[in-house]
């Protein structure tokens, strides 16, 4: 084609070295003008045909198959395919430039063939991605498994085919560094691995509760990918771990309790254990107004009353085996009111128990499945069960046991303080300090037994005006002071 060009244009007039210059670019441009125009015609007939035949079909896949983004990768071949067919035509036999570039097409080609498996990749996820049966299942790190795989084969290609050499002997070459490629693509490999691990031993999905300790993860996950796991706190922020962390350590996923017909509520409270006592008939008659007990009792009276409740050691002494204790028929009040709730799952364990007594007293144990999952509602019903549990414990004659807090060792302190200080008396009048007693004279001392008058107004005083004060002696008479009126 390039001869008869050549000779048309030497006809015309034209220099040989010019021709042929010419008769090429004119071939070119014409190839380029029908490639250009076969790429037009492949995107009206592919895409916009094909769309409209898209529309009118009623099957899930017609939206992959017809989709406008892989059509337009497939119409985009077709030129580059035309030119790689008709380039030889523009040049001479011999000429080196139609190697160069259909090289250069197929490179072409490749990448688009390449792109266009990605986008027909990605279309067939997020179509699966929407499906039940697919939502348990790492389909994006799958995804990205097959664009790596995809990326690493058109390198190879492109490569082999720059280099001249086959395919196979680059991956008979890339054998030797496999090493270095695992070290580099280490975590891919790893996160890979434990993606199909965690999707087919059903460990981890998207939408589930998952509880990591020692790492701050406490939420729902989002997405598995084929590097990370990333999940949502409840406290909003975002978390991202390797999924190989989940697989190589333990975690919680709470995703059985949201499929289950219950959340578990395990809580108790603490009894002092001073405060546990046998019932006296008093007692009793006071719990029977309860209306929850009443039945409870009267039935435990009656096997009480039996003879196998009683142990005889001798003629004269019996000794009752079973008595009611005020903590008992608490339990038996907290096992009866749990069951009567509304809320609570009677499909599921439902009990009240005593834990091992500690030091902090005897912890009364509630244990029982809330039917209402929800975070707000479920916080809210839990609260107002132990709301009822402790307010309702002075009725049985218990206490809660709580460790002394600083103001009670305050007030104790105050206590035994005003216990240890003595009583004051009261203060004596000014004009009593100030009568004195009457000196006893010789006389009277040997047993006159007169007592002289009360005081002299030539008595010496004091200082301070006060009269000064005698020593006292016994009187034998009245065998009291001398001071005694």
């Amino acid at each position: 084609m390039t001869t008869l060009m050549n000779k048309f244009l030497i006809d015309l007039g034209i220099k040989p070295h010019l021709a042929d210059w010419l008769d090429q670019a004119a071939i070119l441009v014409i190839i380029l003008i029908l490639a250009l125009l076969a790429g037009l015609v492949a995107r009206f007939l592919l895409v916009t045909v094909l769309r409209r035949l898209a529309r009118k079909a009623h099957f899930e896949w017609a939206a992959l198959v017809f989709s406008p983004h892989l059509l337009k990768k497939i119409a985009d071949m077709l030129p580059v395919v035309m030119i790689y067919i008709l380039i030889p035509l523009a040049f001479p036999p011999h000429a080196k430039m139609p190697g160069i570039i259909q090289t250069c097409c197929v490179i072409y080609i490749v990448i688009v063939v390449l792109l266009f498996f990605n986008a027909f990749f990605k279309l067939m996820f997020q179509i699966l991605n929407h499906r039940d049966t697919f939502r348990d299942r790492p389909l994006k790190g799958v995804l990205q498994v097959i664009q790596v795989t995809l990326v690493c084969i058109g390198i190879i290609v492109v490569v082999s085919l720059l280099l001249g050499q086959k395919p196979l002997h680059l991956l008979a070459g890339l054998g030797a560094s496999a090493a270095i490629l695992m070290l580099v693509f280490k975590d891919s490999i790893l996160g890979f691995v434990a993606g199909i691990q965690l999707s087919a031993n059903h460990m981890l999905k998207p939408g589930d509760w998952i509880t990591v300790p020692g790492s701050g993860v406490d939420g729902t996950v989002l997405e598995v990918t084929l590097n990370t796991v990333k999940v949502q706190n409840f406290d909003n922020t975002i978390l991202t771990i390797p999924p190989y962390t989940l697989t190589s350590q333990a975690f919680q996923n709470w995703q059985g309790m949201a499929d289950s017909g219950g959340r578990r509520v395990m809580r108790s409270v603490s009894i002092d254990i001073n405060s546990v006592r046998f019932c006296t008939p008093e007692m009793i008659a006071r719990y029977k107004q309860i209306p929850l007990l009443k039945e409870w009792i009267a039935k435990k009276e009656a096997e009480l009353a039996g003879p196998d409740s009683q142990l005889a050691i001798d003629d004269m002494v019996t000794i009752e085996l079973h008595r009611l204790t005020n903590i008992g028929v608490f339990r038996a009040y907290l096992d009866l009111y749990i069951h009567n709730l509304a809320v609570v799952n009677k499909d599921l364990d439902c009990m009240v128990r005593h834990l091992q007594p500690t030091e902090n007293g005897i912890p009364m144990q509630l244990y029982f499945f809330s039917s209402i999952k929800e975070w707000a509602t479920y916080e809210g019903i839990q609260a107002d069960v132990f709301d009822h549990v402790m307010a309702v414990i002075p009725e049985f004659d218990l206490r809660i046991f709580q460790n002394p807090s600083g103001l009670d060792l305050r007030n104790l302190a105050d206590q035994v303080a005003a216990m240890q200080q003595p009583s004051r008396p009261a203060a004596a009048s000014p004009s009593a300090n100030r009568t004195t007693r009457p000196a006893v004279t010789p006389e009277e001392d040997a047993g006159t037994g007169t007592t002289p008058p009360a005081a002299s107004p030539s008595a010496p005083t004091s200082d301070t005006g006060d009269p000064q004060r005698q020593p006292d002696s016994p009187s034998p008479a009245s065998g009291t002071t001398g001071n005694e009126s």
